[in-house]
Formats: structure tokens, sequence, C-alpha cells
């Protein structure tokens, strides 16, 4: 049972964690971030560093995994939102999506 709650944790820790890696490559390739709101990413980014030492407290590798990927990402995300706080908004180009 023990090993079957592991992988559900890595499978839905994986598709979360996923789930915020084309907003990173977004906020390079735009350089644009004022559509992003500070407080979520932040209390997210605090959130993660919580449930990362949760899971050191627990010894459960699915969370500790999960969260030591996640919060370099929330980081960045946080990062790249500082770095390009001031930028001008750039007209879309066709072929531009996400």
């Amino acid at each position: 049972m023990t090993a079957y709650l592991d992988t559900l944790g890595f499978i839905a820790g994986t598709l979360t964690t996923v789930a915020f890696v084309p907003q990173v490559i977004r906020l390079r390739r735009h350089k644009r971030a004022d559509d992003l709101s500070w407080w979520t990413f932040g209390t997210f980014t605090v959130g993660v560093a919580m449930w990362l030492a949760y899971g050191l407290s627990l010894g459960a590798a699915p969370i500790i995994v999960v969260n030591l990927v996640m919060l370099p990402l929330a980081l960045a995300i946080l990062v790249l939102k500082w770095r390009y706080r001031a930028a001008p908004p750039r007209p879309l180009t066709k072929g531009d999506s996400t």
C-alpha cells in the first residue's frame, strides 16, 4: 500500500509541478510579468517551502522531491516578476501563444 501511495504522490506532484513550467517559459519569452500577482506567488512559494519542511519532517519522499523541484520554479517566477516589473507592454506577434 505504501508503494502505491508513494507512486500516487509522485504522479500528483509531477503534474502540479509541470503545470508551472509553461509560466516560467512564458515569463522568459515575453519578459513581462505585470499580469501575475505578487500575493499569489509569494504565498504559494512560502507554502511550497513549508510543504518541503513538512515532507522532510515525515521523511516522505514524494513530498520532499516534488517540493525540491517546485521551490526553484516558484522562486524563478518571483525573480522574473521582479526582474520584468517595469517592462513596457510588448505587442503580441503572430505565432505568440502562451
